[in-house]
């Protein structure tokens, strides 16, 4: 989700205020494992969401938040629930952003990427080159008849776009994603309490120079080049730091959100029929995942002064930690909360992209994405179906996804045998087009100014849906 992705793992030690008492106050809380949370957090999460909707769990360190209306006022009032902590693990790496900071410096960092991640600015820069990637990811596998959907398609897509929109362009996905990994890693582990990996700096300063380099030569629009030019004031540091967060919640979030919506549909026969039948439903088959699952399964805020919550005294400098899985799944919102219904009409009303001021900047890319995946898998992969032999279920604390997707389909299919073009697709560039994939040049234009066409039925050799 890039934009404004959840933060990564922070788990301080317990605060002294909050300890003792609050453990023989809150028996469900002091019963969850790390295990519980990461393994499969639900059972939990609704049984905390009943009976202590806030509550003190030593195995976070912190308080856990899981009602839908409590989580929006925590997320809401930044005056009482910050991001701007020095435990903040992700700052600790790639510097302050709009990630770490509140108030006026969190609008100085955020304000010059505004106008990049909006609507009509997305589809009218990127809407050609996401429909042009995904395809183009789809129609190198297709001959295969099997693969990992999360390592060939969702994971290369999120890193190629979001490289796309830096300004990075020419930067090897697979190299981005190896910068992201190990990143990650530092991140993880100055969030365990241990000493930051050596290859976090080293990949950090490598994404530093590759972005200090698109900046310098200014050649190409790009988010990058907006925000060097906007009136913020932003060094060159800033935007680098800003940049490296934009980068890894486009990734990370974004190909959670991808493998998320393709392991809901072909785990579930009805839900995909439906959608194959009526495939305007892609749209609200990835909100409704989203709500069920999302990819960023908590965001972190500490305590800026006492403050009672849902009946739980909270003191200055707790963790507070807002489960948006637990939100999703609010009875009191979405009646049947464990049933994925790609017809659920309140399902938008989930808050994976968070809420507040550091509501995703991304979202509109994200679900661009998302939307992109989806089809072009549904339309180009015909008998589309999870390998039994190699099953998988979402896991992460933070960030949750199968750790892989491993999928099957027909090869032998019209749909899948047709030659995807007179160009190798292994030689073709990430972006371009592959004439069966994509719509007639005459039609390109029409992808970066409208929403994607309503579609029905997959079209032999082709990478989308489309109009029966």
């Amino acid at each position: 989700m890039p934009g404004q992705p959840a933060k990564m793992p922070d788990r301080p030690e317990q605060q002294p205020a909050a300890t003792g008492m609050a453990s023989d106050r809150f028996p469900l809380g002091a019963a969850v494992t790390l295990a519980d949370l990461e393994v499969n957090p639900h059972p939990v999460l609704a049984r905390l969401r009943e009976g202590e909707p806030v509550s003190w769990l030593p195995a976070l360190g912190g308080w856990l938040v899981t009602r839908r209306d409590l989580a929006l006022r925590v997320m809401r009032d930044a005056a009482a629930f910050t991001v701007d902590d020095p435990r903040f693990s992700t700052a600790r790496v790639v510097g302050p952003s709009m990630l770490s900071l509140d108030g006026a410096e969190h609008g100085r960092h955020r304000g010059p990427f505004t106008r990049g991640f909006g609507h009509a600015e997305v589809r009218a820069r990127l809407a050609a080159y996401v429909e042009a990637e995904a395809c183009r990811l789809v129609t190198a596998m297709r001959p295969a008849g099997a693969a990992d959907l999360r390592a060939g398609l969702a994971g290369p897509l999120a890193a190629a776009v979001i490289a796309e929109a830096l300004g990075l362009g020419n930067a090897d996905p697979s190299a981005v994603l190896a910068w992201y990994g190990a990143i990650v890693d530092a991140v993880s582990d100055l969030a365990r309490g241990g000493p930051a990996a050596g290859a976090g700096d080293e990949a950090f300063g490598l994404l530093s120079s590759s972005l200090r380099a698109a900046l310098a030569a200014g050649d190409r629009p790009s988010l990058l080049a907006e925000a060097a030019a906007s009136a913020s004031g932003l060094g060159p540091g800033e935007i680098v730091s800003n940049a490296a967060v934009l980068m890894f919640g486009g990734i990370e979030t974004t190909e959670g959100m991808i493998t998320n919506a393709v392991l809901h549909l072909l785990s579930q026969p009805g839900q995909l029929r439906l959608v194959l039948d009526h495939p305007g439903l892609v749209p609200d088959a990835i909100e409704e995942s989203l709500r069920l699952e999302p990819a960023a399964a908590v965001v972190d805020r500490y305590a800026a002064r006492d403050v009672t919550v849902g009946g739980a005294s909270i003191r200055r400098g707790d963790l507070v930690t807002v489960s948006i899985a637990g939100a999703g799944r609010d009875p009191a919102v979405f009646p049947d909360p464990d049933t994925f219904d790609v017809r659920r009409e309140n399902a938008r009303l989930h808050l994976a992209f968070a809420h507040g001021p550091h509501f995703c900047l991304g979202v509109h890319l994200a679900r661009l994405e998302a939307h992109a995946a989806v089809r072009a898998v549904l339309g180009a992969l015909p008998g589309l179906r999870l390998d039994p032999d190699r099953p998988s279920a979402p896991r992460g604390l933070v960030f949750r996804k199968p750790p892989s997707l491993h999928v099957r389909w027909d090869p032998g299919h019209p749909a899948a045998s047709a030659p995807p073009s007179t160009q190798s697709s292994s030689s073709s560039t990430p972006g371009s087009p592959t004439p069966d994939c994509l719509p007639q040049p005459e039609n390109s234009a029409h992808l970066s100014k409208s929403p994607p066409p309503r579609i029905a039925t997959a079209v032999p050799g082709s990478c989308v849906l489309h109009r029966a």
